[in-house]
């Protein structure tokens, strides 16, 4: 029978169980989380935004770099400057030629700025003169006395109802190269905005131009880092301002930064088509998603697992306690109780007979001469006698009563809700059913009595009281000639 006051005691391995498991999952998941994420940054950081950023310059290469390469033929072309030094005869000339330049090209505006004159040339014809005390004109200016051959700018256009546009401003010069004027071609800022754009849909990145200053040029609809403008430095920008601490100007390499908590991979590029750098930029975060959610899933996986492993183990630690608990308190040869199982059941039975004022008998047992049939017959015959007894007295008693093999060839019946005379009753059937009952074993018949000892249960008396009373009533029935039952009264 399982004693339940030492159930509590699998709760310790139990635990320490499920703090291995725990412990052993979360270390596994965590050192592949980690082993994984290193190898994604690793991709990111030198595989995947350098080979973003190669495409990303590619793409620049075909769709501004283009202009300027436009604007650097138009400075050198040698029908401009024939008609420059042949002194501007015709001005028809030149607009046709600018205007073949812009439907060719596709841009949205062609110019010359001539030195002499200061007659400002566009495709729809001549626009006006330039002057120095005019701010609209000061573009002119700055570039006629800038060392660089040209210049990227973005300004209004007012050939085109003062757009917004971003020009290639490129240095013409003679064949002695003496400056005459400046030319080149533009394009609208919301063509190149939209380009940026689609540079970041395709590659799913943050892509914006950074100039040797450090402040952003282009940068596509939605902005630069967190919402950045043009004409913004990148000191006044959250986590990039570490980043320009460390380097003066922006400076081609990979780096990283944090931005409010989350981490940012970037790659740097030097343009120097048009001297200003590339910017790619990819969250951390949206890099590391799914391997974060694979963690999720792993230890929500681990848990389930470490759910099932541990009902299991406590499962079988309940069964293999039972069956240790029944082997502590039943007898291995007949299957009743021994004396510690005996003991649990009766001081059950014990306290319910006093709560309940009822009537509780004790019957004690001995098979007569058993030692002789041992002594003849074999053990194996004792043996068997022994729970051909056990299995008739099984068979005899009700359910509730308790029936135990005190020891040797001694069994006890605890009666409960029996008075003295019910168990006498009971004693005689059962010495009457021993005495005419065999057995056969080894082709031998075999025959054996038994004698009994009765007392009942009196007031304010202990188990062990009342026990050693019916072994009395026993020891007398086996003197006074045994196969009888004697009672002890007091």
């Amino acid at each position: 029978m399982p004693d339940s006051s030492s159930l509590p005691r699998q709760w310790p391995l139990i635990v320490l169980l499920l703090v291995l498991l725990g412990c052993g999952f979360l270390a596994t998941s965590l050192a592949s989380y980690y082993a994984a994420l290193d190898s994604i940054r690793a991709g990111i950081i030198h595989t995947e935004l350098p080979l973003t950023s190669d495409n990303v310059y590619s793409e620049i290469q075909k769709d501004l770099v283009r202009p300027i390469l436009i604007s650097s033929m138009m400075s050198r072309d040698t029908f401009m400057r024939d008609w420059v030094m042949d002194g501007e005869q015709d001005a028809k000339q030149v607009v046709r030629y600018l205007r073949e330049v812009q439907e060719h090209y596709a841009t949205v505006t062609s110019f010359f700025v001539s030195e002499k004159t200061h007659t400002y040339y566009q495709a729809k014809g001549v626009l006006k003169k330039v002057e120095k005390d005019q701010s609209r004109d000061d573009w002119y200016f700055r570039v006629r006395d800038m060392q660089a051959p040209y210049e990227i700018n973005v300004d209004i256009d007012m050939a085109n109802s003062d757009r917004m546009t971003v020009f290639i401003n490129y240095k013409v010069f003679d064949y002695q190269q003496r400056f005459i004027g400046a030319t080149g071609v533009g394009l609208t800022v919301d063509a190149v905005v939209k380009l940026i754009d689609t540079y970041q849909q395709r590659y799913n990145r943050s892509v914006f131009l950074v100039d040797t200053e450090g402040r952003l040029v282009l940068t596509g609809s939605s902005g630069g880092p967190l919402g950045a403008r043009v004409g913004q430095s990148l000191n006044e920008i959250a986590g990039l301002e570490e980043l320009m601490v460390k380097l003066p100007q922006p400076q081609s390499g990979d780096f990283e930064y944090q931005e409010q908590g989350r981490g940012h991979f970037l790659n740097v590029r030097f343009i120097p088509e048009l001297n200003w750098y590339l910017f790619v930029d990819t969250h951390e975060d949206g890099a590391v998603a799914g391997i974060r959610q694979s963690l999720y899933i792993n230890l929500l996986i681990c848990l389930v697992i470490t759910a099932l492993i541990i009902t299991l183990v406590n499962v079988a630690l309940r069964r293999y306690q039972r069956r240790i608990s029944a082997l502590a308190t039943t007898d291995q040869l007949t299957e009743l109780p021994n004396r510690r199982g005996f003991n649990l059941l009766a001081n059950q039975a014990m306290q319910e007979a006093r709560r309940n004022q009822s009537a509780l008998c004790v019957l004690m047992l001995d098979l007569d001469n058993f030692k002789q049939l041992n002594d003849s017959q074999g053990h194996m015959a004792g043996d068997e006698m022994l729970r051909r007894f056990a299995s008739h007295l099984r068979n005899t008693v009700r359910k509730s009563d308790i029936i135990c093999r005190w020891g040797g060839e001694e069994f006890i019946l605890l009666l409960k809700d029996t008075t003295p005379e019910q168990a006498r009753e009971l004693a005689e059937k059962i010495i009457q059913q021993t005495e005419q009952s065999s057995i056969r074993f080894n082709d031998v018949d075999l025959q054996i009595t038994t004698s009994i000892g009765l007392a009942h249960l009196q007031a304010d008396e202990s188990l062990e009281q009342v026990i050693t009373r019916a072994d009395r009533a026993l020891y007398r029935a086996k003197q006074s000639g045994r196969n009888r039952l004697c009672e002890e009264t007091a």
